[in-house]
């Protein structure tokens, strides 16, 4: 079996619709520049709020992808 090394990373991503689309964002969007993503975990749940209104929802995502070995 082969070894492997992961690296962890930390994202906040934000929607104003909901945290699973905070969350959904902030892997995508690392998706676009990092390769073999493994494991995403929610880590923190917040809101933005604004004149007594939620404006916007962030999750807080740890990241984990592999790293290339040659």
């Amino acid at each position: 079996m082969a070894e492997s090394v992961y690296k962890v990373i930390e994202l906040i991503g934000t929607s104003e619709q909901s945290w699973e689309d905070a969350a959904r964002k902030a892997v995508e969007t690392a998706g676009k520049s990092l390769q073999d993503l493994r494991v995403a975990e929610i880590s923190k749940l917040d809101m933005k709020v604004e004149n007594d209104k939620v404006v916007a929802f962030r999750a807080k995502v740890s990241l984990s992808f592999k790293f290339k070995q040659d």
